[in-house]
């Protein structure tokens, strides 16, 4: 009786306003549906971070690929995928289908990227010019595929149209990721162990084989992700798709200050791979060994949400971004041998201060992850807020050429500071690596591991400065876009309804 008086007192635009606040608020994902996307996300960065890690050693110790070659391959793979990313871009935003938008492409590219990163750690006996073919395929063909698998990633912004339990997802996302992170550390820990337990087994024969489980693991998780998960967000209708111009999309997202700020920052970020593809090297060579890594920062994860919680995520991007460039500075200033006038002169105290630095180093970096993914999402809401708009896979084809140009000039660099520093890869008799000791290729290795990295994420915090999502504009955003979702969700079942 009490909510019988209580309904009639309210008017309808209260009442309405009150269902606007119960769909902004509504918890929408179900167990099996947030270890569906863990799933997938675990799959496929950690996929990523082996091909990344590793790629480039294997191809240049293992297939004996030229280094100069092997920079313009990348070079050239990176402006093709450009080209490529337009096109899927367009094909992914425009996809309607039963199961809807972004689902299909789980599987659709899966034998692209799976031959692909195969052939990438498989190394022929073939001629030299057979070499340089043999990875270019491979290169760009796994490319090709992860193009289209790359619209995965559109799923944070479809799943729920709760920010909250988005945040609150992509957490947990980066939460996992970290345990994720010992697959890949353990290629060390084999390619060093098992060659010595069994003489029948190479490095090369370790690293392909662990590229093998990671592609098929990595497979396995988004065919499951395929059946397991739904997107809820309300998109444009065809209709409204095809009213909608190409050019009139691009020109919403150029003039998306938000946006812009997290394409800079992200660009600025990917110089710190030419740091990390030189990982292999530096602890090969100067170190002496393969064994080691840094420690995992498990505890930051719940961190960087308190962080983003109290802070916002504007403001935690540039607190951990900074803090990364004066931790690789300080670590490249001290240097990798503090202890001794070589590493091996107090060989233990030089490898805890080595790996200590590198935990320390590390400490932003699944804030950035956490961070980064919530302020792609609220410039992504913010475009939907000014023009109704969700072209996510276009949004993603605009980073993705300043994401491919950074890459071009990061995979050219990450050739061409080998040659630079004139290294020369060595190996034993079986065909395992052999470490250098020239110093001043050693300081070179270590300059490269340093110093890009701590710019890529000064530049990266910097970057967020201009970045306008925080205080009352955020507020507002997020009050008018819940109205406008409500009434796209109403027009929606009115159609149904008469359908």
């Amino acid at each position: 009786m009490a909510e019988e008086t209580l309904a009639d007192e309210l008017t309808q635009e209260e009442m309405d306003e009150l269902d606007k606040l119960a769909y902004t608020h509504k918890r929408y994902l179900t167990p099996k549906e947030i270890a569906a996307y863990v799933l997938v996300n675990f799959g496929q960065k950690n996929l990523s971070q082996f091909v990344d890690a590793f790629k480039e050693f294997f191809m240049i110790q293992f297939l004996k690929l030229n280094s100069t070659a092997y920079a313009n391959i990348n070079l050239f793979a990176s402006i093709y995928d450009a080209v490529d990313d337009t096109i899927s871009g367009l094909i992914i935003d425009r996809t309607r289908t039963r199961w809807g938008r972004i689902r299909p492409f789980f599987i659709i590219p899966l034998p692209l990227w799976l031959v692909g990163g195969a052939m990438m750690f498989t190394a022929p006996n073939i001629s030299a010019t057979s070499k340089i073919v043999w990875a270019a395929v491979a290169i760009v063909i796994y490319g090709l595929g992860m193009s289209y698998f790359g619209a995965w990633n559109l799923m944070i912004y479809n799943i729920t149209p709760n920010t909250d339990e988005r945040n609150d997802l992509i957490t947990i996302t980066k939460f996992f990721e970290l345990f994720g992170t010992w697959l890949p550390s353990l290629v060390p820990v084999l390619v060093t162990l098992l060659p010595k337990i069994n003489k029948s087994i190479t490095m090369e024969g370790v690293y392909s084989g662990f590229a093998y489980f990671m592609l098929i693991l990595a497979a396995v998780f988004a065919v499951f992700g395929f059946f397991n998960m739904r997107e809820r967000v309300p998109l444009m209708s065809r209709e409204e798709i095809k009213e909608t111009s190409v050019l009139e999309s691009l020109k919403n997202i150029i003039t998306n200050r938000p946006l812009l700020a997290v394409i800079l920052a992200n660009f600025f970020n990917s110089f710190k791979s030419v740091g990390g593809s030189s990982e292999s090297y530096f602890w090969l060579n100067n170190t002496g060994s393969l064994l080691f890594t840094g420690i995992p920062n498990y505890i930051m994860v719940p961190i960087a949400a308190k962080m983003v919680k109290k802070w916002g995520a504007r403001a935690t991007s540039i607190i951990a971004g900074l803090f990364g460039f004066f931790a690789y500075m300080t670590l490249f200033f001290v240097g990798f041998h503090p202890f001794g006038q070589t590493f091996k002169d107090h060989y233990i105290f030089n490898l805890i201060w080595v790996i200590f630095g590198l935990t320390i180093c590390g400490l932003p970096n699944k804030i950035l992850n956490v961070s980064g993914q919530i302020v792609t999402a609220e410039a992504l809401d913010y475009m939907e807020w000014k023009h109704g708009l969700r072209n996510e896979a276009l949004v993603t084809t605009v980073q993705g050429y300043f994401g491919k140009l950074a890459t071009s000039v990061t995979g050219w660099l990450s050739g061409m500071v080998l040659t630079w520093i004139n290294y020369v890869p060595l190996t034993d008799s079986l065909g395992n690596a052999v470490p250098q000791t020239d110093p001043t290729m050693l300081n070179g290795i270590w300059a490269v591991f340093c110093i890009l990295p701590a710019l890529a994420r000064g530049l990266y915090g910097v970057s967020f400065i201009i970045y306008p999502i925080h205080g009352d504009l955020q507020q507002q955003m997020i009050v008018e876009l819940a109205e406008k979702r409500a009434q796209r969700l109403a027009e929606q079942e009115a159609k149904d309804h008469q359908a």
